[in-house]
Order: structure tokens, then C-alpha cells, then sequence
């Protein structure tokens, strides 16, 4: 993979057949069953050298997604790419994640390696800790969501940042063709089945980043995709920003923050983020995670599937529902 800079060779090492191959295995793997995945491999070295062709004499064309919804928790309207679109996303990812993690703050946790859900959990933890004193003061968090966030990327704002450090113009040109293979309103939207949105939402989602770290010099905030914290001890001083982070993401990226999700809470209240709920000295799984949980451990019980809500489960305090978990073992 590439590091920083603005890389004007990029295209080749993605449309190498040697990346081709290796964004293959990647996306396969897990998948090996589905009949899509079992028909491209039938004829892998064809479908790889097709690839490979298209994408060097620009006939390269994303084709139609695939709708479908999806219910964890809510329903999601999901939109497939077909296995050779998926292949070349995969092949884009691979180079392009370097280039631009290296520019992301840390506390950025939403599809970056050794990141993730817990990971970002673990350090909101870490800083109400800081902040509280090992929980003998108090403290107050201000909790925010953004409204229909991969619906509203913009797709002009989103080449203008991707295009500030990529300046190859076949990539470029690539770029723009999985860009505009999808729109959900006019000029705006990404499709939540394709691994280049989650980089795409973070690169997207950096400008903001920096506006928190740098203009506003925020020292405790996480972010997980459009869901973010800030800590503070002092309420006041958290009703203050949050004006100024709505008029940000109207006039810097055409978002909005849901009306509905922004709130402000003392951690003694709970602090619902990504699943759990932290409280001081401990968390517990929030309720509706608690319900989903259960219901898909009596749906499968395969040992994969047990250790794998176990896993959860040893994040946070649920004692009980561990039991019954095991319990659907026997």
C-alpha cells in the first residue's frame, strides 16, 4: 500500500492484478458459499484479467446496485454491488486507506484497523475517567447523531476533499465512477454495501474532525461514523458549541444533526454510545442491544455465532444474559 502525498501513480498499483487478486481474497472471505462468490471464482483468472483490461482502457462502468433492507436494529436500506464492482471497491480501499488514514485523528473509530466499536468505547471510558477524577466529580456529555449522514454526502464536497490529495487522473476518474454510480437525491449519497463509503465517511467526516480538534480544541471527543461524544465538565460550555457544530456541518458539508439525538446528559444519567451504556465503574448493554442479542442467539446457535455475542457480552456487565446465552447451548 501507499503512504501520503498525492500520488501520481496510484491508479496502477490499484488496477495491478497483483491488488486485484489480493482485494479478491479479502472480499471473499466468509463468503465462500454464496453462489455469486462461487461463480466469479469458477473462472477467477478471466474475471480478474477482465477487471484488470476495463480498468486500464477506461470502459470500466459500476453496474446497478442491488436494493435490499436489512433490520439490526432499525431498518437500513442496503444497496448491493455486483461481485466485480465489489472486487474493484475492495482493490480501491486497499490503496487508498493508507494515503488517507495517516491524516485522521485518532479518536476516529468507525472502519479503521484495530479500531472499532469497542475500541471506541474503551476510550470514551478512558476520558470520563480523566475527566471525573476517577469518578469523584461530576461530569456531562454532550451526545450527537447526524441526520441521514450517507444519504446526505455531497458528492461534489466529497471529490473536492478526496481529489486535494489525489491529483492522478485516472484515479481520479475512477473515483468519479463509484462516486456517481449512486445517488440517493440529486448529486448526494452513498450506498451503505460498499466498503469505499465507510473510507469515503471518514474522509468526508475528517474535515469535521479537525474543526473539533483545532478551532474548537476539544480534548475529549470520540466519533464512530455520524455518532459522536464530547466530554466536558461544564454543561454550559457544551450548549455553546453545539450551535456552532450545526452551522459547520450545514455550510462545510450539507449536513444536519438529528433533531431528535442530540442531548446532554450527566454520566451518573448513563451515557448510551455504540451499544453500551457507561455508567461510573461499570457498563451494561443497552436495552434494545440486550433484546437483539437474545433474539439472535435463539435464531442461531451455531458456536461461531454463541461465542460471538459472548464476545460482546464480555465488554460490560451481563452476568444474566450470559446465562441464558449458555444456556442455549445445551
Amino acid at each position: 500500500m501507499l503512504g501520503g502525498g498525492t500520488h501520481s501513480d496510484l491508479f496502477y498499483h490499484i488496477i495491478s492484478t497483483s491488488n486485484l487478486l489480493s482485494a479478491w481474497r479479502e472480499f471473499r472471505c466468509g463468503k465462500n458459499k454464496k453462489p455469486d462468490i462461487q461463480k466469479f471464482e469458477f473462472n477467477l483468472e478471466k474475471n480478474i484479467l477482465d477487471i484488470h483490461f476495463s480498468l486500464r482502457r477506461k470502459t470500466y462502468i459500476n453496474e446497478p446496485y442491488v436494493p435490499f433492507y436489512v433490520y439490526d436494529p432499525k431498518r437500513r436500506h442496503i444497496h448491493k454491488a455486483e461481485v466485480r464492482d465489489r472486487v474493484v471497491h475492495q482493490a480501491i480501499f486497499r490503496q487508498l486507506y493508507k494515503v488517507f488514514d495517516s491524516s485522521f485523528i485518532y479518536d476516529s473509530y468507525a472502519c479503521r484497523f484495530n479500531k472499532g466499536t469497542h475500541s471506541g468505547v474503551n476510550q470514551l471510558e478512558r476520558f470520563l475517567r480523566k475527566e471525573t477524577q476517577n469518578y469523584t466529580r461530576n461530569v456531562w456529555v454532550l451526545k450527537c447523531d447526524i441526520s441521514k449522514f450517507f444519504d446526505s454526502i455531497d458528492h461534489e464536497i466529497l471529490k473536492d476533499i478526496l481529489f486535494s490529495k489525489i491529483k492522478c487522473p485516472e484515479t481520479k476518474w475512477l473515483l468519479n465512477n463509484i462516486i456517481k454510480s449512486f445517488e440517493k437525491t440529486k448529486g448526494k449519497g452513498l450506498p451503505l454495501g460498499n466498503v469505499t463509503s465507510q473510507l469515503f465517511a471518514n474522509v468526508y467526516m475528517n474535515i469535521f474532525d479537525q474543526y473539533i480538534k483545532h478551532k474548537l480544541k476539544i480534548k475529549y471527543y470520540v466519533r464512530y461514523c455520524d455518532d459522536f461524544v464530547i466530554v466536558s465538565q461544564e454543561k454550559k460550555f457544551l450548549e455553546s458549541i453545539i450551535p456552532k457544530i450545526f452551522e459547520f456541518l450545514k455550510t462545510e458539508l450539507e449536513l444536519k444533526l438529528h433533531p431528535r439525538k442530540v442531548e446532554i446528559r450527566k454520566l451518573s444519567q448513563g451515557i448510551d454510545f455504540l451499544g453500551y451504556v457507561i455508567l461510573p465503574h461499570y457498563r451494561v448493554l443497552r436495552t434494545s442491544t440486550k433484546k437483539r442479542l437474545l433474539r439472535k442467539a435463539k435464531e442461531n446457535l451455531s458456536k461461531g455465532s454463541i461465542d460471538s455475542y459472548l464476545g460482546v457480552l464480555s465488554h460490560c456487565k451481563g452476568h444474566n444474559i450470559t446465562g441464558t446465552i449458555i444456556a442455549t447451548r445445551k
